[in-house]
């Protein structure tokens, strides 16, 4: 009688890929997708994370789709990422997130967005608040200290 095969243990998870693991086309390909993000390209953007590019693809200096998105004030693109999952605490290299970014750029609806999607205000040394207060945006500190629901 034959003995059913043993379970096999759990395998480690896969380590991240590195510059070196992928090909030139590969490297231009993600280069693309970062340059989406900037320039607000919510369609192609929306595909290739939908077609299993991680949502929350960093680069080489820690900034995230949805960093770059709200840096450059991209209302639907930061839209679009959340509802994949993006994760709106990722603090890149430099302390700054997606809601500091957004706070600097003084882009209400974009800080709203990421407030209501439960962004705190107060994560990574260049936070939303730290932002507001060190370039005095009075109108931004109050957007960040509103009660929320």
């Amino acid at each position: 009688m034959d003995q059913p095969p043993a379970p096999r243990p759990p395998q480690p998870p896969a380590a991240p890929l590195t510059p070196a693991d992928l090909s030139e086309d590969e490297l231009r390909f993600l280069q693309e997708t970062f340059d989406l993000a900037r320039e607000g390209d919510v369609e192609e953007l929306a595909r290739r994370v939908d077609a299993g590019v991680p949502v929350d693809l960093t680069n080489s200096v820690g900034d995230t789709l949805l960093l770059l998105a709200a840096y450059h004030v991209h209302e639907d693109a930061v839209r679009a990422l959340l509802a994949r999952g993006a994760d709106h605490a990722r603090v890149n290299d430099k302390g700054q997130t997606a809601l500091g970014a957004a706070v600097f750029r003084r882009a209400g609806a974009v800080v709203t967005d990421l407030l209501a999607a439960g962004a705190d205000p107060e994560l990574g040394r260049q936070s939303g608040v730290a932002v507001a207060q060190v370039f005095e945006l009075p109108e931004m500190l109050a957007l960040l200290r509103r009660p929320r629901p």
